[in-house]
């Protein structure tokens, strides 16, 4: 499945399926192949995605450091990065709440 979300006040975003899943589900909505993120819900979305960043990046940086200190090396991090693929929806959800409209998807 693909994730097409919408919103009237900025251009589309395309999410794959797994990505648009994950997404979804780290903003506490139940991944649909319809759905609505209303302006009230928008900052709890925005609290939720950027504390998962967070997580990740915290985690990696731990990780880096547990290693430096038995004298390793981390190999570099695999794949594209949570902050990576919420971006694009940050700023949406960021310009859709200041502009008091809906993300949309799948209508």
């Amino acid at each position: 499945m693909i994730y097409k979300f919408k919103s009237r006040n900025s251009g589309d975003l395309i999410m794959t399926g797994p990505v648009g899943d994950a997404v979804l589900r780290t903003m506490g909505k139940e991944p649909a192949p319809k759905g609505i993120l209303e302006p009230a819900d928008m900052p709890g979305a925005l609290q939720a995605l950027e504390a998962a960043i967070a997580t990740e990046e915290a985690a990696r940086e731990q990780a880096e450091a547990e290693a430096r200190e038995e004298g390793r090396k981390l190999p570099p991090p695999g794949g594209v990065t949570l902050r990576q693929r919420a971006w694009p929806m940050l700023e949406m959800i960021k310009r859709a709440h200041q502009a008091d409209v809906e993300i949309v998807w799948g209508v």
